[in-house]
């Protein structure tokens, strides 16, 4: 005999693990009142009370880093920079990995492009920007950092080399939304040496002036660009009563 429909009901929505650990953390920072400038406990501190890997701290850290929720700091852990409801927080996390695969479409379209116009346009100024660059971000990862600075500089030299006044503008459009995947890819473990590699390959395509080259270098790095844990299910667990 069939079962009347129960009205009103529907299946729980799964939430990924990141955002569990996110909820946890705010509700940590709420019952030790702790304010903006105070330290969250050491990664392996709390990955070792919420029974997670320290990479799903992590990630999670660097989602609430996104939101403006903490600070990352190397050799000072997750320092807190303001506060938010847990609700807000759910909402502003959904928000960001909506419309992320948007960002790395863009990004795909107008970076690659510019890599190869930078090939064949680069001045001996736009060339010595991006070594600069290029330093700099190892010299962070090197020091510990995620080279986050030295990354924004490396695209920001590219763009500058493409000489295309246009396509310098839409960068700058969206550069607030590049800014959350740049800090989304350089969380995800060993990144920063992998961005490096790839930052490199890009910046000898376009010193040697071939242009296909620097186009695939570029789009081979945006691809890795646009694997992150947040856009994967394999960690989207149920909370258990």
């Amino acid at each position: 005999m069939t079962q009347p429909e129960a009205a009103g009901l529907a299946p729980l929505p799964r939430r990924r693990l990141y955002e569990q650990i996110a909820q946890q953390l705010l509700a940590h920072i709420r019952t030790t009142g702790l304010r903006p400038g105070d330290r969250l406990p050491p990664e392996r501190e709390l990955a070792a009370r919420l029974g997670v890997s320290r990479a799903s701290i992590a990630q999670a850290l660097v989602a609430l880093e996104i939101l403006g929720v903490v600070n990352v700091r190397h050799g000072n852990g997750a320092v807190i920079a303001s506060l938010i409801s847990d609700h807000q927080v759910v909402e502003a996390l959904r928000a960001h990995a909506g419309r992320l695969p948007d960002v790395i479409e863009a990004r795909a379209a107008l970076e690659v492009k510019l890599a190869s116009l930078a090939a064949t346009r680069r001045t001996a100024g736009d060339l010595a920007a991006i070594d600069e660059a290029l330093d700099a971000m190892q010299d962070d990862i090197e020091s510990g950092g995620r080279g986050i600075e030295g990354d924004e500089a490396f695209h920001a030299a590219v763009t500058a080399a493409g000489h295309s006044s246009l396509l310098e503008r839409l960068m700058q459009e969206i550069s607030d939304l590049i800014a959350e995947s740049r800090v989304e890819s350089l969380g995800q473990p060993g990144r920063p040496t992998q961005s490096l590699a790839g930052h490199r390959a890009i910046a000898e395509a376009i010193r040697a002036g071939d242009a296909a080259a620097a186009a695939a270098a570029m789009e081979a790095h945006i691809s890795l660009v646009s694997d992150v844990a947040v856009l994967k299910d394999d960690d989207e667990v149920l909370l258990r009563d």
